[in-house]
């Protein structure tokens, strides 16, 4: 999959920066509609000093935070919400499948589906080599 907007063209998207900028770079993207992202997780990425030392894993919270930035990057390049934040408003079903540890590529894909004003639901699934690692379904509201 080629990139279409590497980092730097995320950041002028989302509000969101290190260390909290979550995606690496985003593959396919449909406004408003669909988007696939991915994140390169290194063995050097802050949350691994204190999760776990010894067994580093990523916190699926964060794993969860990942697809709803990838979300926002598909809500808010749309020419109605520029420069607007995603705020995450709740999440349901979410279940947690496969560790991630360093060296894992995460696909994070999050389909919108549903909007009404500025609250929205999407479903979303982060995989690793084609093994499903999240799924929830994701609520933001834009502000």
């Amino acid at each position: 999959m080629d990139i279409i907007l590497n980092q730097e063209q995320i950041k002028e998207i989302i509000p969101h920066r290190d260390p909290f900028l979550l995606i690496d770079e985003v593959v396919e993207m449909e406004l408003g509609k669909r988007i696939v992202a991915r994140k390169h997780i290194k063995a050097d990425d802050f949350w691994f000093k204190g999760h776990f030392p010894d067994y580093p894993v990523v916190p699926g919270v964060l794993m969860i935070e990942m697809l709803a930035q990838a979300g926002a990057v598909a809500m808010l390049s749309m020419e109605e919400h520029k420069g607007k934040i995603g705020f995450l408003a709740g999440v349901n079903n979410a279940k947690f499948r496969r560790q991630v540890v360093p060296g894992d590529t995460l696909l994070l894909e999050a389909e919108i589906i549903k909007v009404k004003g500025p609250i929205g639901i999407a479903k979303a699934v982060a995989s690793v080599d084609g093994q499903k690692a999240v799924s929830a379904e994701i609520s933001f509201a834009l502000k």
